[in-house]
């Protein structure tokens, strides 16, 4: 069967199409006025002094490592249980990952399992916002300055939550967030990289479009021709106004987006609450989560089928699932370079065999929710022992 209840869809409405396509008439596509605009927005949603529009949150935390002049080989403290371009960014400044375990129930990493992989070369940690549920940033923030280290938040699932009250993107020295397609909002590629250092800012500004001192706007269509420098050796991963058209209104319905996303996790919480056969994510009394994916962990002792055995049969019911994620030290890449172990991290290796992700968005109807329990219910019914 195909499917026809997708694991994610994005909510674009007339206001998105009619934005771009003024983009297309207007004649300037790259970065330009929508670009600022979108930023301006964006900075005053989380509070920050500085939003840096970019082509991607992995470009965010490359250009933020990038950034702080470590030398090569200096150590990057990160959780295994996240998306690849974590850890990538860190490899491609010439540092070295050094994984730290998560914590049970909500899949972040573990604050009180930092200070043991703190070494001379520590250098900066990146907690991963998971699922959209903050990490424990006090204790993570207090480890950071007692070892003078930066901390750079990598909250690609964690656009609306708070920590504490306050949301995420002021507490680390910089936060880089994802609007990709399945993000909680979408520019269809793009990040945005926020922080209230203003030296930062300001060399980000340059770095994003290959080392130069004005971008194209401000050569050309601002105020007329204007001559540039370069300062640094840079990148490009500056975003377009074609991506900012959709942004600038997706951010406007962030608080209509959300209140449909915490509908849905609360239909979910309650339909799986009394099924020992799986485990939900917790929540934790610091967190307000942004619940950018609901995740499942399988108890599977208490089922016949393996957790792919089980995706396999939701599929086969026309439901789209994910997982986040087999975790990185299980991927070939660290296996072989680095020689890591299930055990290394056994908390993130039980998960990474247990846990599914099922369809979690704004454009789902309660019907589409109440067809992906009644699914997940009789797939259980089947297989328990």
């Amino acid at each position: 069967m195909s499917v026809d209840l997708p694991y994610h869809k994005s909510w674009l409405e007339e206001e998105e199409h009619q934005e771009v396509e003024d983009t297309l008439k207007s004649g300037w596509l790259t970065t330009g006025p929508k670009t600022q605009k979108f930023e301006e927005a964006f900075k005053n949603y989380i509070g920050c002094k500085h939003a840096l529009a970019l082509n991607s949150c992995t470009a965010g935390l490359n250009l933020a490592l990038a950034l702080q002049n470590f030398d090569e080989g200096d150590e990057v403290i990160t959780t295994p249980m996240t998306f690849p371009a974590t850890a990538n960014a860190v490899l491609l400044q010439g540092l070295k990952p050094v994984f730290v375990d998560i914590e049970p129930g909500t899949l972040t990493i573990d604050p009180k399992k930092i200070e043991a992989k703190i070494t001379p070369r520590t250098r900066a940690i990146i907690p991963v916002h998971f699922a959209g549920h903050p990490c424990d940033m006090t204790p993570i923030q207090e480890i950071a300055d007692h070892n003078k280290l930066v901390i750079i938040e990598d909250a690609a699932h964690a656009l609306e939550a708070k920590y504490k009250g306050q949301k995420i993107g002021n507490m680390g020295n910089a936060t880089a967030f994802s609007f990709y397609a399945n993000k909680n909002i979408t520019t269809g590629e793009g990040g945005m990289l926020v922080t209230n250092d203003d030296n930062l800012a300001e060399a980000i500004r340059v770095m994003r479009l290959q080392g130069i001192s004005r971008d194209a706007w401000k050569r050309f269509g601002k105020s007329g021709f204007s001559h540039w420098e370069q300062t640094l050796a840079g990148h490009k991963c500056n975003m377009t106004d074609l991506n900012a058209s959709l942004g600038l209104h997706q951010i406007k319905k962030i608080d209509r987006f959300m209140a449909l996303r915490k509908k849905y996790v609360s239909m979910y919480d309650k339909a799986f609450a009394e099924m020992p056969e799986l485990e939900t994510l917790a929540v934790r009394d610091y967190a307000d989560p942004a619940h950018h994916i609901y995740v499942i962990a399988l108890q599977l002792d208490r089922l016949t089928t393996d957790r792919d055995g089980l995706l396999d049969e939701i599929q086969s019911s026309g439901i789209g699932v994910a997982v986040h994620y087999v975790a990185l030290h299980l991927q070939p890449y660290y296996v072989k370079n680095f020689k890591t172990k299930p055990q290394d991290f056994p908390i993130a290796s039980n998960y990474s065999e247990r846990v599914i992700s099922i369809p979690l968005y704004p454009k789902m109807s309660t019907g589409d929710v109440e067809r992906v329990i009644g699914t997940v219910k009789d797939l259980v019914k089947k297989f328990k022992r």
